[in-house]
């Protein structure tokens, strides 16, 4: 890449700026998301009740994504209709609002920036306020807080908000439990059929993890809780719809019986790494044939570790998907020209396809891991950390995911041709792409944070030509400490210490910016959108 300067770099982006005119001032934002296309997959080896089955999955999958425009926004179709720019309404379809999901910023008039409460809490709720208010269900991840007509709070259960949407999922999913030939795909519609409807999910999940011998699986229900800025707690819905790679889940589902080897690999006090991992997880590849809700707006998630319910993960375990086809797109339209374009030489020929995808394998079984509950009564971490949970969790999740592929790949453990260096080096290009994320989102601060601190070890150095040189040695000693750290925060549950460390690392350096700007001056999209062939 060329060395530019940075003052060179803005006058010739407001050069370009003043010649457009004629464009829309919203081309640019769209033009952020890289349009890839989810075609149609290859049935044939699936009966036409499976077909049908899949049919009624998204006609569930589009109900949850009208509950997931009440949740985050409100009023989809008047927001829409009022939108008289199409690709401003391109973006807030894109965005589930008015909302730059990097930033927060509204880009629409007559709309103030996004609350870290999202819409699920009144607008004018302090913490102290809810701090203060007796109610059981406040803390459930499945109510709503909302003013009664007196002023006070009340709580509403999901079920009972978005009711109409719920009844339709429900019908979907009984009618595919009728006509499926698996009896463990049966059991588990029927199972989420009654969650749905009365938000307890226990069951559910354990009847989810059971069905490990079907070639199509449906994810729906309220899962994540990053929307939760305020409190970390409330979750949002969303639904993907897979078809299973059988031979890559078959090679990947070795490494199950190795959770507790896992867990005790951690770094850190063995007194923060007591809970043990259900014995009863697996690993699966998927393609992704249709995204819904929460996993549909904005950055497109590219692997899951489910449930969260750390009941389930203590008793039963968690299921990690890998959502390949949409990991392909991420590496070939982002991760590699970003790394192209920022790496220095002798940096760049260690990107690899293949550690981008282990990378991101043992990043989402390290969700499955380390501490769930606190060691001295505060609850579980979720509780105690509150709007910091969600950050923490993503930092815990991408350093700890990157050690186990070096530990692993150093005794020769994953059988694809890439080495330690080649995971280390993919890891930092990612990582350089998704800081691009922003503050608005929990995994957004979460890379600048890992970014600030390897940067603070010396981890990396930026040089004149713009580019970076890695010390892959305290790149790997600096993920080690930063690990220990984030697992010791969450076993005492220390919020005003996440706190002051969120504040601190967070910030966007004037050399993330000047990055950021040489991507989008490259033509690099920050993340990708789909278009659905059915």
């Amino acid at each position: 890449m060329k060395n530019i300067p940075l003052l060179a770099v803005l006058a010739l982006v407001a050069a370009v700026s003043c010649n457009t005119t004629a464009r829309s001032p919203y081309t640019r934002g769209v033009a952020d998301y890289a349009v890839v296309t989810i075609k149609a997959p290859d049935l044939g080896d699936i009966s036409d009740n499976g077909k049908e089955v899949l049919n009624l999955y998204r006609f569930a999958a589009d109900e949850v994504d009208a509950i997931y425009w009440k949740q985050y926004f409100g009023d989809r179709q008047a927001l829409l209709d009022s939108l008289t720019d199409p690709v401003q309404k391109t973006l807030a379809e894109i965005n589930y609002g008015p909302w730059d999901r990097f930033t927060g910023k509204s880009f629409v008039d007559g709309y103030a920036d996004c609350l870290p409460g999202a819409g699920f809490y009144p607008a004018d709720m302090t913490k102290d306020e809810f701090a203060a208010w007796d109610n059981p269900d406040k803390t459930s991840p499945y109510t709503l807080v909302r003013r009664a007509a007196d002023g006070s709070l009340e709580t509403v259960w999901y079920h009972d908000a978005y009711k109409e949407h719920i009844d339709r999922i429900v019908n979907y999913l009984r009618a595919a439990a009728d006509i499926t030939v698996k009896p463990s795909v049966r059991t588990y519609l029927l199972s989420k059929a009654d969650a749905l409807r009365s938000d307890r999910y226990y069951d559910s999940c354990l009847a989810w993890l059971d069905m490990d011998d079907s070639k199509m699986d449906l994810v729906i229900g309220p899962n994540e809780a990053a929307d939760d800025r305020l409190l970390g707690i409330k979750r949002s819905y969303e639904a993907f719809v897979l078809l299973k790679n059988e031979a890559r889940t078959k090679e990947l589902m070795q490494y199950v019986s190795r959770m507790e080897e896992f867990q005790q690999s951690l770094p850190g006090d063995p007194a923060y790494k007591t809970f043990q991992p259900g014995t009863g997880s697996n690993i699966f590849s998927c393609d992704a044939l249709y995204y819904a809700g929460k996993a549909n707006a904005g950055v497109k998630v590219i692997a899951l570790n489910l449930p969260f319910d750390a009941d389930v993960q203590r008793d039963r375990g968690t299921r990690t998907i890998l959502l390949e086809n949409v990991i392909k797109a991420k590496y070939n339209h982002i991760v590699n020209p970003a790394g192209a374009v920022l790496l220095a030489p002798g940096f760049a020929e260690h990107l690899s396809s293949d550690a981008y995808f282990w990378n991101i394998v043992f990043r989402e079984v390290a969700h499955g891991l380390g501490v769930k509950e606190t060691v001295n009564g505060k609850g579980s971490v979720e509780e105690a950390l509150e709007d910091m949970a969600p950050v923490f969790e993503e930092i815990k999740a991408n350093a700890a995911g990157v050690l186990m592929v070096c530990k692993l790949q150093s005794r020769y453990d994953i059988h694809h041709i890439f080495t330690k260096d080649d995971a280390l080096t993919t890891f930092f290009a990612s990582l350089l792409r998704s800081v691009r994320f922003g503050e608005g989102s929990a995994l957004g601060r979460a890379n600048i944070i890992i970014y600030n601190y390897l940067k603070e070890a010396d981890a990396f150095r930026r040089k004149a030509s713009n580019q970076y040189s890695l010390d892959l040695a305290r790149m790997e000693a600096a993920l080690s400490d930063l690990t220990a750290l984030v697992l010791k925060t969450q076993a005492t549950g220390d919020h005003a210490f996440a706190t002051g460390f969120e504040a601190r690392y967070s910030k966007r350096s004037a050399d993330l910016d000047a990055d950021r700007m040489y991507l989008g001056l490259e033509k690099i999209p920050v993340d990708i959108r789909f278009q659905f062939k059915r």
